[in-house]
């Protein structure tokens, strides 16, 4: 019996030692276009990098600007009346009583309605640019899929798909390249929302809503579900890595790339393959062709696990395989019930999936 649980303590300690040498030459290859990206860690309108959510932006400062204007008219009528016409020590005068002006009154109706005209043309000329239907040849498309509680992503036209990670490619001068995200759901409604990017839309079961943006500018910008969607809609994250141009091209060559082999971790690859983990995930080159979890075949190359919920580490994949409500109370992934050798042995495998 002791030498049984010392020849398992070796081999778990020898699967390790194998787990994280994969894991660093997996981190390293498959995050480099990640980490070399600045992350925009606070979300905000006011910092568009989009076409679309330039404009946005020019109608939020248009209606603080006219709010502001006649928040500082009224609050100095106000006070200038309450000083002008104080009730001073010995006048106990009556006050003039006025029962009515033309002038006032045509005043108040014209220049509220003139604001309002105001409001709604630019409103109307803002939402006509954002929901344009239009689909320009030069665009990229992109189906997005929201589920209980990650992003899926599809690349139709280019034969890609991904999980919680939009990749896109940067305008530049004499080169649009605008992006054309359909949006779905394939439970409860759910809200695609990268501010940096464009506004809120609404991702609605058995309708597909359409938006599209057009980033300029490089890096790593985050989002979220912005409709409550369940226990973990705090935890429905994503992010959009917008690349140059090349570097985009080069992406997408590597995520056609079938599943990396390493036959030093062929034991996980046979766990993977005869467990449920094939119903519900893809792996291109294996016998998994699930649809209700996220594709599985670049899984090294995304910067999270969980759709945000942790850092795409080898001990949080380990911890996510054990028992993901660790992670996401409530996750539809159950836990997998492996035995620790078992489970190091298809965390080894998963960490050279890049």
């Amino acid at each position: 019996m002791q030498r049984t649980s010392e020849a398992r303590a070796h081999l778990t300690g020898a699967l390790w030692i194998m787990l994280s040498a994969v894991a660093a030459g997996a981190s390293g290859i498959g995050h480099a276009n990640a980490a070399d990206a600045p992350v925009d860690a606070i979300p905000s309108t006011f910092a568009p990098v989009s076409a679309p959510a330039e404009s946005i932006r020019s109608l939020s400062f248009l209606v603080i600007g006219i709010s502001g204007g006649i928040f500082v008219v009224v609050t100095a009528v106000l006070f200038y009346c309450v000083w002008r016409f104080r009730a001073r020590p010995g006048d106990d005068r009556e006050p003039p009583q006025v029962y009515g002006s033309n002038q006032i009154e045509w005043s108040w109706t014209i220049v509220p309605i003139l604001i309002v005209l105001v409001l709604f043309l630019a409103t109307a000329r803002t939402i006509n640019e954002l929901q344009a239907s239009e689909v320009p040849p030069e665009a990229l498309r992109v189906t997005i899929v929201g589920h209980q509680w990650w992003w899926e992503i599809r690349y139709p036209d280019l034969g890609v798909v991904t999980a919680n990670e939009l990749h896109l490619p940067a305008s530049r001068d004499g080169a649009r390249r605008p992006t054309y995200l359909h949006l779905e759901s394939a439970d409860v409604i759910h809200s695609f929302w990268i501010p940096q990017l464009s506004g809120k839309t609404d991702v609605v079961p058995n309708r597909r809503n359409l938006m599209w943006v057009e980033p300029h500018t490089t890096g790593t910008f985050l989002g979220q579900c912005a409709e409550y969607c369940g226990t973990q809609h705090a935890k429905m994250l994503l992010r959009a890595i917008v690349h140059e141009p090349g570097e985009f091209d080069a992406w997408v060559a590597a995520q056609k790339q079938p599943a990396t082999v390493v036959g030093a971790v062929a034991d996980g690859r046979a766990i993977f393959q005869s467990t449920a983990c094939i119903n519900c995930h893809t792996v291109e080159g294996t016998n998994a062709n699930g649809r209700f979890g996220p594709d599985l075949t670049h899984l090294m190359s995304r910067t999270t696990i969980g759709s945000g919920a942790a850092p795409n580490t080898p001990e949080n994949l380990r911890a996510w395989i054990a028992s993901p409500d660790h992670f996401k109370p409530g996750a539809l992934m159950p836990a997998m019930q492996l035995a620790d050798t078992d489970l190091d042995k298809l965390t080894a495998w998963l960490l050279t999936l890049k």
